[in-house]
């Protein structure tokens, strides 16, 4: 699997995903079993490139490589400048937003709404191409099936941006209109498959194993991306490629070991925000670590109490050795939790 000159380790994709695939999350995926994984989305505008958000979103700082950074904004000659800025600061691919449905961002015709322009997307595409062409750093796309189930023009848009020097395009199966809601369909990124000759990544509602092995299979695709289904379940990478490759699902990992990799997780993400910011961003993660196992939910709810650090961690810790104490291993994905026998 390659974007452009750059080969992957693997096909398995983190999704990029706002307040989530931050540098500590994407370094976690890479260690238990992704290939790539794709920052959270960076403004294109200048005056918020300095601010304390947009500089975390932007640090990679002992990152593995590949570095990716996803851009996002409207304005083709903006786009072109934040892709090189965030290539100077150590981006090895930049990814266009073009995908996101959250209204926040296409209020401002930005991220999914961009495909209800053909125009002005492509005219985007075109100049972060050129601004990455130079410096030999592939350009990627990450889109839906279209604005609206009447409108589904995601294989238009991705043949333009092929043969605009693009390298490779993610199709989310939902349009703009869905959000997250209902199931995502397949065929359209099947048929963008079908008419590329650049690698194309699938992507919605992939969250076991099988159901890895079953969108590839419908779509054909050169790799496939995992958003929601890796928030609390990072591991979720590490069990699709035994799967992929033996036809047998992994064992769940053992509940100490998914202590100590989230106890690990927190540790990098306090280094990144510090103490105020970092136990309140940390609680998010804990909680869908917890969500599913016995007592997570009176859990969670006490844990978004404490205020420190330290005392995050030694609850964390000390519940986990709880649970210890009656289950051994977690539950399989989508699978219901086994308690310890003697």
């Amino acid at each position: 699997m390659k974007i452009g000159h750059i080969e992957l380790p693997n096909s398995l994709f983190v999704a990029p995903m706002a307040g989530v695939t931050d540098r500590p999350f994407r370094q976690l995926c890479k260690r238990l079993g992704a290939g790539y994984a794709v920052s959270e989305m960076v403004t294109s505008r200048r005056d918020l490139w300095t601010s304390l958000k947009t500089s975390r979103r932007a640090d990679h700082e002992g990152e593995s490589a590949p570095i990716a950074v996803q851009i996002a904004g409207t304005d083709a000659a903006m786009m072109a400048e934040a892709a090189a800025y965030n290539v100077d600061r150590g981006a090895q691919v930049i990814d266009i937003n073009m995908g996101c449905p959250a209204k926040k961002v296409c209020n401002r015709w930005a991220g999914s709404a961009l495909m209800q322009d053909e125009a002005l997307a492509l005219r985007i595409v075109d100049a972060v191409v050129a601004a990455c062409a130079p410096r030999n750093v592939p350009v990627t796309l990450k889109m839906r099936t279209g604005w609206c189930q009447a409108e589904r023009n995601a294989l238009r848009i991705a043949r333009a941006a092929e043969s605009a020097g693009v390298a490779m395009v993610t199709v989310h199966g939902r349009t703009r209109e869905q959000g997250y809601k209902g199931e995502a369909e397949y065929e359209t990124v099947a048929a963008v498959k079908a008419a590329l000759r650049i690698p194309v990544v699938a992507n919605g509602d992939i969250d076991s194993p099988a159901k890895a092995r079953e969108v590839l299979q419908l779509t054909g695709a050169d790799a496939i991306m995992v958003g929601r289904a890796a928030q609390g379940r990072p591991w979720i990478f590490r069990e699709i490629a035994h799967f992929l490759a033996t036809g047998e699902l992994l064992p769940a990992p053992e509940v100490q070991q998914a202590k100590r990799w989230l106890i690990e997780h927190l540790g990098d993400h306090y280094g990144l925000y510090g103490e105020f910011a970092g136990v309140r961003s940390a609680r998010k993660h804990i909680g869908w670590a917890v969500r599913a196992l016995p007592g997570g939910e009176d859990f969670r709810s006490r844990m978004n109490l404490i205020e420190s650090c330290e005392a995050q961690v030694r609850a964390v810790n000390d519940w986990f050795d709880q649970l210890a104490h009656t289950h051994r291993l977690l539950p399989a994905a989508n699978e219901p939790f086994i308690e310890k026998t003697a």
